[in-house]
Parts: C-alpha cells; structure tokens; sequence
C-alpha cells in the first residue's frame, strides 16, 4: 500500500543526487540556475563525510520526492547556538499543501532540541509569496542587515592580503 501524506526524513548518502538536482530546481526558480556549481561530489563528503558542513532534510509526498531544506549551525555572539537555513524548497507542483511549514516545523524542532537561541535564514526581496508566508509564521524581517560576501578570485585575493583598497578608518 502506498504512503499518503508528508513524510520528513534526514537526507542519506543516497540522496545526494537528489539534492543536486532540488538545488538546481531552486536556482532555477530564483533565476539563477547558472550560479550553481556545486557537485554530488561535494555535496557527499560535506554533508555525509567525517567533517559534516551540512544537515539536509527531505519531504516525499505520497512517497515521491516534493522539498528540501538544507541547514547548519551557526553562532550569535549576542545569543549562542543557532541554526541558518540555507535553503528551502517545495517543488511547484507541491505547493499549498503544507510541505514548507513542515520542513520548517521540523528544523525548529531540531533548534530547540539543541538549544538554539534562533533559526534564521534569508528570502529574496522580490518573492512575496514567501515572506508572506513566513510572517504568517511569525518570522521577523531584518531590514537593517544587509549580507556581505567575498567569493572566488575576491575571497583569494582577500585571503591573500590583495585588497582593492584600504578600508576606511
């Protein structure tokens, strides 16, 4: 008989295909299916090798395969343990039928069974549908913050003592 319904599990080896391919989906959505570069064999040894980087929960609906969400630890100066997630994604034909609210159910759940002080995690400022629904989760936009990155040939340069220029006093 088949299974009916959600069903959340932790993501196993196995999977790693699956992953890689929901990321995909996801940089799809967000218009930026050509920034994804990692591959299943990163996704392997970060999220299932003996340093792990990642925890990535999967969602089947009536046993197939409908949303992931992909979330580490990180640490608040001002408040301690903390989980960020870095993604969340429902498969469109999924949608509406509670699937993001379990898997973010689920992830708070592992925050306090850890002791977390908060779970965050960033939205894009132009899909509406999600901050709405985050909201309506009681979730609370920062806007004051604003998210700083180096990555590639900057964060080499960076790593190297190679600024562009010098930082104002």
């Amino acid at each position: 008989m088949p299974e009916t319904g959600i069903r959340i599990r932790p993501a196993a080896p196995s999977d790693v295909s699956l992953i890689r391919s929901l990321i995909h989906e996801l940089a799809t959505y967000e218009r930026e299916p050509h920034s994804v570069l990692i591959t299943e064999d990163q996704l392997l040894a970060d999220g299932f090798g003996p340093e792990r980087y990642y925890e990535c929960l999967i969602a089947d609906y009536n046993s197939t395969p409908a949303a992931f969400a992909l979330f580490f630890p990180i640490y608040s100066t001002w408040r301690g343990r903390s989980l960020h997630l870095e993604d969340l994604f429902v498969r469109p034909e999924f949608r509406g039928r509670g699937i993001g609210k379990a898997l973010l159910t689920r992830i708070a759940a592992i925050a306090v069974e850890r002791n977390c002080a908060r779970l965050q995690w960033d939205v894009l400022a132009w899909n509406q549908p999600a901050i709405d629904f985050y909201r309506s989760l009681d979730a609370t936009m920062l806007d004051e913050w604003r998210r700083m990155r180096v990555a590639d040939e900057a964060l080499a340069a960076l790593a190297a003592g190679e600024t562009k220029t010098e930082a104002p006093a």
